[in-house]
């Protein structure tokens, strides 16, 4: 039974593809197909790609396509060597995304670090791999291997780059959320808070940065400003204002018990 539906499946694609005249088409229709056809990781949408490899072994989309079901489903092996098919024959597009695959999916802030790294000299330009710079995915690596003046630096560099180009008001509340917690690792709560300041400034609604604010201001004993903060916080996290990514848990993610516990501690 599977061998048929293999087959059939097969032959779906390969009636699609001779319709076709150029190889090149030939392979855009197996991708499209593969693409449109079902859920990622289906028989038919695999079956679609490994095809377009058959006509062309050194199509980078294809690799790609190939592990993002292994990728999202927990099986490293097989992402890696499909992935790395991509980076080989497409390394100026798949190397900084293979940093934030290895940043976000596994937690391997070296690898991610070294792959953004590299993107430097592929390319002559800042890559933005999934939206965003390589210095706004370094700032996180670097937070995330506890090494605060490099991500603090990576962070400056990006904000800057961002605010000169497009303004300030254009810049993602996440870098100053992450800055503002790499100065609270520092202890520099001051410049913490004015980081912190700055995503509310441009988004009311954050439980993150009223959190982490509700902390220093508990530390430097102000337990009303930090209750009404936490509260506040409480309120936005309800509503679904949180620092959050889809698949994986975030950096310094918060969750309901996290302010809970701290509104406990601020409470007669």
């Amino acid at each position: 039974m599977e061998k048929s539906l293999k087959l059939y499946l097969s032959l779906i694609v390969c009636l699609l593809v001779f319709s076709c005249k150029t190889k090149v088409e030939k392979v855009e229709a197996a991708l499209k197909f593969g693409q449109r056809a079902g859920y990622q990781g289906s028989p038919i949408c695999m079956n679609s790609f490994a095809y377009a490899l058959e006509l062309d072994p050194t199509n980078a989309e294809a690799y790609r396509e190939l592990s993002i079901p292994h990728l999202k489903r927990g099986i490293p092996h097989e992402w890696k060597k499909w992935f790395d098919g991509a980076v080989k024959h497409d390394p100026q597009t798949w190397v900084p995304w293979r940093g934030y695959l290895y940043l976000w999916f596994y937690r391997d802030f070296k690898k991610a670090i070294a792959d953004f790294n590299a993107s430097d000299s592929l390319t002559p330009h800042i890559d933005y791999p999934q939206g965003h710079s390589v210095d706004y995915w370094r700032g996180i690596a670097y937070l995330g291997l506890k090494d605060y003046q490099n991500s603090i630096k990576y962070w400056n560099k990006h904000i800057k780059k961002e605010t000169e180009e497009s303004g300030e008001d254009w810049v993602e509340i996440n870098a100053f959320l992450y800055r503002g917690i790499a100065y609270m690792k520092l202890k520099e709560d001051d410049e913490a808070l004015k980081n912190f300041d700055k995503v509310i400034q441009y988004f009311k609604n954050s439980a993150d940065a009223k959190y982490w604010m509700a902390k220093i201001m508990k530390d430097k004993g102000e337990k009303k400003v930090a209750l009404d903060l936490v509260q506040g916080a409480e309120r936005d996290f309800e509503q679904g204002y949180f620092n959050n990514r889809p698949y994986v848990e975030t950096l310094y993610q918060i969750y309901v018990s996290d302010i809970e516990e701290l509104k406990s501690s601020l409470l007669p």
